[in-house]
């Protein structure tokens, strides 16, 4: 006896021509869909997997029926492709279920199965898309609105929604819609909408196109690691959003095998997401530290800037800290900071690295002076124009100083201690700070304090400013150092302008400036009988207010009052004795 076949009645339902106009699709999807819906319950053989197909069959139907009430679902290209597929699908189901209605089923039954889980695929990733089409909201406006770019008269709420249609087409569409809607996201970013992106777009979606290594089709690619690259970079919520949705992961594997140019764009969006502190800890959950010192180590210059950037934004956790050492960083870093070739921005970055590394105790210090850093350094300062990159190495020099032997070989390096000098009369006040705190620290010959002798001026100034913290006292130790010898006593008396700021310092209503400091200066002064240091000081009136700071008792006040007055007090019995005789 032949086996039956309850729908043998049933039309065969042929592909329709490509030509067809959306509601022809529409139609025919819903004719399946209907004869589906019944045939797939009375089928005899696989039971399990057309129970599931039946659910999903019975979402189609009502996600169908949603889209025939949008008011402007057939002007949508999307779906030009997206019905054509799904009724492929059905088409392909309706068969699968005519097989499986058989009394009996004969053929081979691992073929078939597979068949039903492909068709079962395609029917998820359908009901997914138009799942997309739905809430996006696209369909309920005309496309003569939703596929033009917005002016800049456009509203916020036109903006969305140009936003989330583009992300629509980026998720639906084949690679053709995929690259159209890259290069008008492309666009939109690089007018400044980069929050509205990351409010309005599924960032999820983008970021996983960073992995899109298909060789054929690797423009995609390249766009979404520049619109990701740009989104980081834009705005903290933007880069906020790009980490939370998984973005440093993929990154970091471009910046590990991607192409030259992926790699730039990859270390731009690295650098901006390790902006944020909190978000350090993930360069070491993904393997990021030895990826970013190899970009540093072979990368293109604008590669190697950026990647230097995102290690010095993480430099400062402990365990990454330890991990760029035991990578052979420090090496890198120091090699990047002194060379030639290197960009400004890339030296600038890589010596705010090299500070944050030398003030972390002795081992990375050791580290730096083992690659021969502190005499590059030294030399390097004396090349580099005032900026940003000269305070951080001459920060790294500081941190180094604690070193005994660094700190001989600084004070006995005539050039470092002029170079030092210069920055004290002509930098900028971080500049001043960090080499008027080296000059104090360091114990230098009579020969170099004479070579610097035109900073005496401004140290004696920088004693007046409150600020920095500590910037008084480094000013006030370092110009008494140079008081123990004499012409830079005689270059500060001799100096009118010098010596009425010290007076009007020593005054008790300045209260600008604690009075330690001036009676220190005062004290160097007077020391090792210098005359003429006494004359001046007393004609200037630096008497009467010792004497009031004395009667304060401000420390030092007293024996520097004494030691000025002693000296009024011979010369007076002196002349006195000559006169007699």
């Amino acid at each position: 006896m032949q086996p039956t076949n309850p729908t043998a009645a049933e039309p065969t339902l042929p592909p329709p021509p490509p030509e067809k106009p959306p509601q022809t699709f529409l139609d025919l999807i819903t004719s399946v869909l209907s004869i589906l819906l019944v045939s797939s319950l009375t089928v005899r053989s696989f039971i399990g997997r057309w129970q599931v197909l039946h659910a999903k069959l019975t979402s189609l139907q009502s996600s169908v029926s949603l889209l025939s009430d949008s008011p402007h679902w057939s002007q949508n290209p999307l779906l030009h492709t997206l019905l054509p597929s799904i009724l492929s699908t059905l088409q392909r189901l309706h068969s699968l279920c005519n097989q499986s209605s058989l009394s009996s089923f004969n053929g081979g039954k691992l073929l078939f199965q597979s068949d039903l889980d492909i068709a079962s695929s395609s029917l998820s990733n359908h009901l997914h898309d138009l799942d997309l089409l739905l809430k996006s909201g696209v369909l309920h406006q005309s496309n003569a609105i939703v596929l033009s770019n917005p002016g800049p008269s456009s509203t916020e709420e036109e903006l969305g929604f140009y936003i989330r249609d583009l992300f629509t087409r980026l998720q639906i569409g084949g690679v053709e819609f995929k690259k159209k809607a890259l290069d008008s996201l492309l666009q939109i970013l690089n007018e400044k909408s980069a929050s509205l992106v990351a409010k309005e777009g599924n960032v999820a979606y983008l970021i996983s196109l960073l992995d899109f290594n298909n060789n054929n089709h690797r423009l995609i690619q390249e766009q979404a690691v520049l619109a990701v690259s740009i989104l980081a970079s834009a705005s903290d919520e933007a880069r906020k959003t790009v980490f939370e949705q998984g973005g440093l992961g993929p990154l970091i594997r471009i910046l590990d095998s991607g192409s030259m140019s992926l790699k730039e764009k990859a270390a731009i969006a690295v650098e901006a997401i390790t902006s944020d502190p909190d978000n350090g800890w993930a360069i070491l959950a993904y393997g990021g530290v030895s990826v970013l010192i190899e970009v540093c180590r072979s990368g293109s210059e604008a590669a190697r800037t950026h990647a230097v950037g995102a290690i010095r934004n993480v430099a400062a956790v402990d365990d990454i800290k330890m991990a760029i050492a035991e990578e052979g960083g420090v090496s890198v870093i120091v090699n990047l900071l002194v060379s030639n070739s290197s960009t400004n921005a890339a030296r600038e970055k890589a010596a705010d690295c090299a500070a944050v590394m030398a003030s972390s105790g002795e081992y990375f210090r050791t580290l730096i002076i083992k690659e021969r850093g502190l005499h590059r350094l030294m030399d390097l300062i004396q090349s580099l124009p005032n900026s940003d990159t000269l305070e951080h190495v001459l920060r790294v020099i500081s941190s180094l100083s604690i070193s005994e032997s660094v700190s001989k070989t600084l004070s006995a390096s005539t050039l470092f201690i002029i170079r030092l000098g210069d920055f004290i009369r002509q930098g900028n006040l971080i500049l001043q700070q960090i080499s008027v705190t080296l000059l104090a620290s360091l114990t230098i010959s009579d020969g170099n304090k004479r070579a610097i002798e035109g900073c005496v001026a401004s140290l004696l100034k920088l004693i007046e400013m409150p600020k920095p913290a500590g910037l008084q006292e480094s000013a006030t130790v370092a110009l008494v150092n140079l008081l123990t010898v004499k012409s830079n006593k005689k270059e500060l008396v001799r100096d009118e302008k010098c010596l009425m700021k010290l007076i009007q310092m020593l005054d008790p209503k300045n209260e600008f400036v604690a009075k330690k400091f001036p009676v220190m200066v005062v004290a160097a002064l007077i020391s090792g009988g210098s005359g003429e240091c006494r004359k001046s000081l007393l004609a200037a009136g630096a008497h009467q207010h010792l004497q009031s700071l004395a009667e304060m008792e401000v420390a030092g006040a007293k024996k520097a009052l004494q030691r000025l007055a002693g000296n009024t007090l011979k010369n007076i019995l002196s002349r006195t004795w000559r006169e007699l005789h």
